[in-house]
C-alpha cells in the first residue's frame, strides 16, 4: 500500500510539472492555433538561468528562480517578436509558424551547444530531496512534494490572472476568435507578448523542477515532447484538458516504472495518446476548429 501511495505522489509531482509545460503549449496554441516546438528551448534557458545565477553569481535559490523566470519570459517574447511576427504578418497558414517554431528549437539547443557544451550539469543542492513521511502511510521525497507545492501554485495564479485581470479576460475572448479581439480595441501584438511570456515563465518553473530531476543539459527541452503529448491527450487549446493530461500522463509513468518496468515508461505515454485520439481526435477536452497544426 505505501508503495503505491509513494509511487501515486511521484506521479502528481511529476504530472504537475509537466502541466506547467503543458499549459503554456495551449495557451499559445488556443490564440495562435499552432503548437510552439520550441516551447521546449524556453524551458532549457530557464535552466540554465537559474544553474549560472546559482554557480557562477551565488545568489540564493529565490534569487536565481526569479532570474529564471524572466530568462524564460524574456526569451518566449523575443522569439515571437524575431522569428512568429514576420510570418503571422505576411501569411494565415499557421503551418510556416509551426515551421519556424521548429527551426527555432534547433536553433536554442545548438547555441547552448555551441556556447556552453554539451555536458550535463547538476544543479547546486539549493532544493531538499530528503525522504518525507507522509503521515506514516508512506515515503515521498521533499523535492517532489516542493515541485507539486509549487506548480498547483503557479497553475492557481494563472488561472486567477486569465478570470481576474483585464489582460487574462483578453486572452480568453482571443481564444474565441483572435481577429475579433482586434476589432475590439485589443492590442494584438501586446497580447500575443504577454501569451508568450507567462508561457515562458510556465516553462522555466518546468526547466528548474527538471533540471533536478534529471540533471540539466542542451537537449532537455526534448522532454517536453511528453508535455505536449499530455496538451494533446487533454485537448490542445484546453488549459483544463493540459492539466488533466498531464496528471493522467505523470501517473501512467510513474505507476509503470513502479510496477512493471521503467524501459516502458514511453511506451504507456504513447500508447495513451494513441487510444485518446483514435478515441476523441480533439483529445478529452478539445473542440473542434476549421484549422489545426
Amino acid at each position: 500500500m505505501d508503495t503505491i501511495i509513494q509511487q501515486v505522489i511521484n506521479g502528481l509531482s511529476l504530472g504537475s510539472v509537466y502541466a506547467l509545460i503543458a499549459v503554456g503549449y495551449s495557451l499559445v496554441y488556443s490564440i495562435l492555433l499552432f503548437s510552439n516546438f520550441a516551447h521546449g528551448g524556453f524551458l532549457v534557458i530557464g535552466g540554465y538561468a537559474c544553474y549560472y545565477a546559482l554557480k557562477a553569481m551565488g545568489t540564493n535559490i529565490w534569487v536565481a528562480a526569479v532570474l529564471s523566470l524572466l530568462a524564460g519570459g524574456v526569451s518566449a517574447i523575443l522569439t515571437e517578436r524575431l522569428a512568429y511576427k514576420p510570418i503571422r504578418e505576411r501569411t494565415n497558414v499557421t503551418l510556416y509558424l509551426l515551421i519556424a517554431s521548429m527551426g527555432m528549437s534547433i536553433v536554442i539547443e545548438n547555441l547552448f551547444v555551441v556556447t556552453v557544451g554539451g555536458r550535463f550539469r547538476a544543479l547546486p543542492p539549493v532544493i531538499p530531496t530528503d525522504p518525507v513521511s507522509l503521515f506514516g502511510l508512506a515515503t515521498t521525497s521533499a523535492f517532489d512534494l516542493l515541485s507539486l507545492v509549487t506548480s498547483v501554485v503557479c497553475l492557481v495564479g494563472l488561472q486567477l490572472f486569465l478570470v481576474k485581470t483585464k489582460w487574462g479576460l483578453a486572452i480568453r475572448a482571443a481564444s474565441y476568435n483572435l481577429r475579433t479581439a482586434g476589432l475590439m480595441g485589443v492590442n494584438v501584438n501586446l497580447l500575443i507578448s504577454i501569451v508568450f511570456f507567462v508561457a515562458g515563465l510556465l516553462a522555466a518553473v518546468g526547466g528548474i523542477f527538471l533540471s533536478v530531476r534529471y540533471t540539466l543539459y542542451p537537449q532537455l527541452g526534448m522532454i517536453t515532447i511528453k508535455a505536449f503529448v499530455a496538451a494533446v491527450i487533454g485537448g490542445l487549446g484546453s488549459l483544463p484538458g493540459a492539466v488533466v493530461g498531464s496528471i493522467i500522463l505523470g501517473l501512467a509513468e510513474m505507476l509503470t516504472a513502479g510496477f512493471i518496468s521503467s524501459q516502458f515508461r514511453d511506451l504507456v505515454v504513447f500508447a495513451l495518446l494513441i487510444v485518446t485520439l483514435l478515441i476523441s481526435p480533439t483529445g478529452l477536452f478539445g473542440k473542434s476548429v476549421g484549422e489545426k497544426v
